[in-house]
C-alpha cells in the first residue's frame, strides 16, 4: 500500500503545473530542531521551562516581555539564535529544484517562524509565515505598528538560570522589542507583514484556477494539535478544481481520499521517494 501511495504521489508531482508547499515543525525535524510534540518533548528541549512549570503554551505568550523580558527574550532568543545556525536539511533543495523544474511556479505556506525556507534559497516574495516570523520585530507596547529585522548579533542567554543578558528594544520608543510572531493568547501581534504576504498567496492561486493549472500541494509535517496548515490545504484542495495533496507526516498522515495521498513517513524520507534529485 505505501508504495501504491509513493507512485500516487510521484504522479501528482510529475503532472502538476503549479507547486503550492506547505510545513509545519515536521519540516524542521530532519535539520535537528526540536517539534516541541508534547509538553514532555518541550522539556526535554528547555529544561529551565520543567524547572518553572511552563508549558510551550504558557511561555509562548506575550505577557513575558512585559511581565519577565529577560525570560521572555531566552526563550526566543535561544530559539533565534538556534535556527541561524542550524542548516535547512537535503528535502529543502530536493523541493527548491521541484519548483526550478516548474518555471518558478510556486508558493510556500508554513506555519513555521524559523526562516529556513529563505535560508534555503527560495524566494521571499513566495512565501506566507502565517504565525509570523523570529527574524522580524516589533514594539511589545504597540507604539507603532512598523516591524523591523531582528539584530544580527546573538541574544547574550544565561542559560543556567534561563535570562536574556541582552533584550532588543523597539527602535521607536526605546522599550522592550518582542518578536513578530503570532503567540498564544496573543492580541498585540502586528499582522501586516504576513498579511502582505497572505494577499501575494491568494493572487496566485486564483490564476493557478482560472488558467486551469494542475496544483500539487505538498504537505510536509503538519500536525494536528496546531492545525492550520492542515486546514488550509484542505480548503484549497476543496476549493480548486485541479489541486490534489500530498500529506507527509510519521504520525497523522490521514488524508481524505477525495483530496489526495497521506505517506506515514517523515518529510526528507519521503521528499527523497517521490520528488526527483
Amino acid at each position: 500500500m505505501t508504495k501504491e501511495k509513493i507512485e500516487t504521489a510521484r504522479e501528482i508531482v510529475k503532472e502538476a503545473d503549479a507547486v503550492l508547499i506547505t510545513a509545519g515543525a515536521g519540516m524542521g525535524v530532519d535539520s535537528g530542531l526540536p517539534d516541541f510534540r508534547g509538553v514532555q518533548g518541550f522539556w526535554r528541549a528547555y529544561p529551565a521551562a520543567k524547572r518553572l512549570n511552563l508549558r510551550f503554551e504558557e511561555l509562548a505568550n506575550p505577557r513575558w516581555f512585559k511581565e519577565d523580558p529577560a525570560l521572555a527574550w531566552a526563550f526566543y532568543g535561544h530559539r533565534l539564535n538556534l535556527y541561524r545556525k542550524t542548516k535547512p536539511h537535503k528535502g529543502f533543495k530536493l523541493l527548491l529544484d521541484l519548483t526550478k523544474e516548474k518555471g518558478g511556479n510556486y508558493f510556500v505556506f508554513t506555519s513555521n517562524v524559523d526562516g529556513h525556507f529563505q535560508k534555503a534559497g527560495f524566494d521571499k516574495e513566495r512565501i506566507v509565515e502565517i504565525h509570523g516570523t523570529i527574524h522580524y520585530l516589533q514594539c511589545a507596547n504597540r507604539c507603532t505598528r512598523e516591524v523591523w529585522e531582528a539584530p544580527k548579533e546573538d541574544i547574550k542567554i544565561d542559560m543556567q538560570n534561563f535570562k536574556a543578558l541582552t533584550i532588543p528594544k523597539c527602535k521607536n520608543c526605546g522599550g522592550v522589542a518582542r518578536v513578530n510572531i503570532l503567540m498564544f493568547g496573543d492580541w498585540e501581534y502586528i499582522a501586516d507583514y504576513r498579511n502582505r504576504q497572505m494577499d501575494r498567496l491568494l493572487n496566485w492561486l486564483k490564476s493557478v484556477e482560472t488558467s486551469g493549472q494542475k496544483l500539487a500541494v505538498i504537505e510536509i509535517g503538519a500536525g494536528l494539535a496546531v492545525p492550520t496548515v492542515r486546514n488550509f490545504n484542505e480548503e484549497v484542495c476543496s476549493d480548486y478544481t485541479k489541486a490534489k495533496l500530498i500529506r507527509i507526516n510519521p504520525r497523522e498522515d490521514q488524508t481524505p481520499p477525495k483530496l489526495g495521498v497521506g505517506l506515514h513517513m517523515g518529510g526528507l524520507e519521503a521528499l527523497e521517494k517521490i520528488v526527483k534529485s
